[in-house]
Order: structure tokens, then sequence, then C-alpha cells
């Protein structure tokens, strides 16, 4: 049985020629798996050597030990395979490793869709996301530096927000919008009605329901008028000494028209019980631009005793249930064990809080950007990819407020369309662009994309030059 000894570029093994022990050597350049005397096992390094390579020690700070490890483990089945070379482990390896621990890829949002639930919503502006990163360690989340004793949790962030909303006299933050109104309900009417128009009777999306939300607090609901008319008459015949509020929802996400009634908030709070009044949105005051979504400080003038909002729809900010109104109200959610399960972490916090004091979100520019701007913008990236051989033109382009927000709601713009096919490829490409299927077209709508992100754009699509499947 031969016995092999490696040295570099050589095997030596020990033989027989008839009966009598002789010492053979094969050379070549470097042992590979064709070699019937070579056992690929004793050309595996050790793993302690390779993770010697500085490249891999920068490796392991950023992404930790286990997964480098792994990573050096799987160039080393390669080597035993003979798919991999004995000196190309750490190479192999470091091309394997993960830009990210995070499966969480970044996608540029080229749909036309500011608030894209599936995308995240809200884009963080530069301002939030250095808030962010710079709560990540210790921060003074709870605590008073000057007196060294524990302070009310986010202090800043609920101060900005009740500067954002005047007629507020306290605001409470909590994880998302659904969990602020389950909170006012449960405050407010645990065990007792809750009055509600038919017509607001809505599913909130992922097939949750209103209804059932609000059951699961342990209130009843009261249901009055009907899907397209209610009025204020409906709500005073059911208001007794069991109602424990006035649930007001905006149905945004769709539109009812025609012959139609609804009952405004001022209406209902001359009612005599409160009026708890979910706007979803997070629009903290008027528009111009959504003439026709509610907003928090005027729904509070009108006589809302809470609001509920989102943080990660119109504000452009965290995910986050905002909940604004009476002072005393407010005071008895805060104190309800319920609000302790649903409280924010630090993060959210630092981030909500640049967001209200910062500059302009992301979601606001995109929601105003010029339509020229838009047409400029998308010809030259059409003429790049003309120039480069690929079917590009421009086309109008209507975009869309998305995540529950002004439905109906048209944002007149441009997009490059390319044919169909490269829609699915551009989604799994790098960077990742989603772009919106539209009669048989891929349509690249640049409104959600940074201006210097639009290279990558182009880059993307290139990319799948020419051995794409279907491109």
């Amino acid at each position: 049985m031969a016995l092999p000894v490696f040295k570099t570029g050589e095997v030596e093994y020990l033989g027989l020629a008839g009966s009598i022990p002789v010492r053979l050597r094969h050379t070549c350049a470097k042992p590979t798996a064709y070699d019937r005397w070579v056992d690929r096992r004793r050309l595996v390094p050790r793993t302690d050597r390779v993770l010697e390579d500085p490249r891999l020690q920068a490796a392991v700070q950023r992404l930790g030990r286990d997964t480098v490890k792994q990573a050096v483990a799987r160039a080393q089945s390669g080597v035993r395979s003979g798919d991999v070379d004995p000196d190309d482990v750490a190479d192999v390896a470091l091309a394997a490793l993960p830009t990210s621990l995070s499966t969480a890829r970044p996608v540029l949002n080229a749909t036309g869709v500011v608030l894209h639930t599936n995308l995240g919503r809200a884009p963080l502006s530069p301002a939030a996301v250095e808030a962010v990163i710079d709560s990540a360690a210790y921060a003074d989340v709870e605590y008073d530096l000057t007196t060294g004793r524990r302070a009310r949790r986010g202090r800043g962030a609920l101060a900005a927000l009740a500067a954002a909303v005047p007629a507020a006299e306290s605001v409470l933050v909590v994880n998302n919008g659904a969990a602020a109104l389950v909170l006012a309900t449960t405050a407010l009417a645990a065990g007792r009605e809750v009055v509600i128009s038919r017509g607001e009777m809505v599913e909130i999306g992922d097939g949750f329901r209103l209804p059932e939300l609000i059951a699961s607090t342990g209130a009843r609901l009261r249901e009055v008028g009907t899907t397209n008319r209610t009025t204020v008459a409906d709500y005073a015949a059911v208001i007794g000494p069991d109602t424990g509020c006035i649930l007001k929802v905006h149905p945004s996400n769709f539109r009812l028209e025609g012959f139609t009634s609804a009952v405004d908030v001022s209406e209902l709070a001359r009612l005599g019980v409160p009026v708890v009044a979910d706007i979803g949105s997070g629009l903290l005051a008027p528009d111009p631009l959504l003439p026709d979504e509610p907003d928090a400080d005027t729904a509070l003038r009108r006589g809302a005793s809470i609001v509920t909002a989102s943080g990660d729809k119109l504000l452009g900010g965290p995910q986050a249930g905002l909940v604004l109104g009476q002072a005393d109200l407010v005071e008895r959610l805060r104190r309800h064990p319920l609000a302790r399960a649903l409280r924010v972490d630090k993060l959210t916090l630092a981030a909500l809080e640049a967001t209200l004091r910062g500059p302009v979100s992301p979601t606001w520019r995109s929601l105003r950007i010029d339509p020229d701007e838009l047409r400029t913008r998308s010809e030259a990236l059409a003429d790049g990819l003309r120039d480069a051989g690929v079917r590009a033109e421009v086309v109008a382009s209507a975009g869309a407020v998305g995540g529950g927000g002004a439905p109906g709601l048209t944002l007149p713009g441009w997009a490059v369309a390319l044919p169909e096919s490269y829609a699915a490829p551009l989604r799994l490409g790098t960077p990742s662009v989603a772009g919106r299927v539209e009669r048989g077209r891929c349509l690249l709508d640049l409104r959600c994309v940074p201006a210097g992100s639009d290279d990558a754009v182009l880059a993307a699509v290139l990319a799948l030059q020419p051995n794409t499947p279907g491109v």
C-alpha cells in the first residue's frame, strides 16, 4: 500500500519493485484530483492556518468567528471534492462571506409607490439613520444625566411630537398604528361598547379586520348606520351608560363614492363620550397636496379625545404608533398594563425624534418631486440603456402614495419602460431593483430612487446582458 508524503509541487510515495522497496517521486505543478496516488484529505489546509489570513481576521471582527469558520469549512470541502485548489481556500472563503449578517436586502424602489408596505414603507432620512446609529450603544433613553436618576422614557421624541401637533395636550408612542388603536380601545372600553359606523369596518391588511382587532381587547362593537350612509342620529340612538367610546376610522385604503354620508368628528364630539379618531396615515397637519387626508391637529381641534396614527407613513419616520389627545386620557393609556407590552425601543425613539426635528423626509420629497425632473432623469437612463443595446423608452407613469394613504390620488410622472422579462431578474440582481409590471412592460419609475442612484439602476439593467434568461 503506498504511503503518500506531500511536498510543494511534488508527491513522494513508497512502493515495491518486485520485492524490493523503492522511493518513487511524481512531480507536477500542483497536485490534482486525477492523481490516483494523492489522498486529497491531506491537501486540505488546517483551519487555524487559513484563519490567520488578515482578510479573514478582519471578517471575524465584522461578521463573527462562527460565520467565517463556516465559510472556511465549505471551501475546505471543495478541496476534498477537487473543486477548490488548496492554495485558494482563503480566497474562496472570503468570496463566500455575506456582506451583512441580516438577510434583509436593500432595494431600489422603482415602483412609483412612495409608501410601499412590502418594501418597509417610509425610508428613513439620513438624519434619522444617524440618530439610530448614535443610539445603538448605551443611550440616555430612560436616564437623566444631570441627576443620575431615572427619567421619562423617550422624553425627547415625545416633546418633538407634542411640538409638531400643538392641539395635543399629551402624546404617547407605541410600536405601530394598530397597537395605538388597540391600546386606546382597551383602556377606554374593555368590557364596554365601542360605537362605530358600518362603513368604517375596514380590513387593515394581511387579513386583519378591525372588528376582530377590537373584539380582541374585550370591548363589544356596536355598529350603526349602513355601509354607505351614517348620520349623527345613528350614533346618538345607541349611546348610553355602557358606551366606552366612539371610534371614527378613516378608510384609508379605499374610497367610497356615490350616495354616501359620514359624520364629522366635530359632531361626534358633542355626544358626550370620548371620540377616538384613527386617522391612519400619520399626517400631523393639513397638507395642500393631500386635501382629503385627515390630519391629527385638525381632528383634535374639532373635538377628538384621542387620535391614533402610524409613524412610518406620511410622517416619513420609523414604524410607530402615535397617540395624541387629552392629557387625562393619554395618561390613562400610558398607565395601562398593556402599554408596557407595546412600548418602543430606543432606536425607534431616536429615529422618530430626528424625523420630527430634522429636514424634510425622503417621503416628503418623493411625493413632491417635479415631473419635469423625473422626465429628465428617465430620458438620461433610457439613453444610457439604448446606447448599450437595450430596448427602452420613456413613458408617462402614474405614481401612488401607497401605505393606505390618499387612495385614488395620482402622482403624475415618467418612467423607463423595458420588456416585462426584465422585472424578475432585476429584483434578484445586485443591487435589487423593484419595478412595476404594467401592460406587459417593466416600468422603472425613479420617483422614489435617490437621484444619486440612477447610475446604479443603469448598471443593474446592464448587468443582465446578455446571459440572463428571457432578457
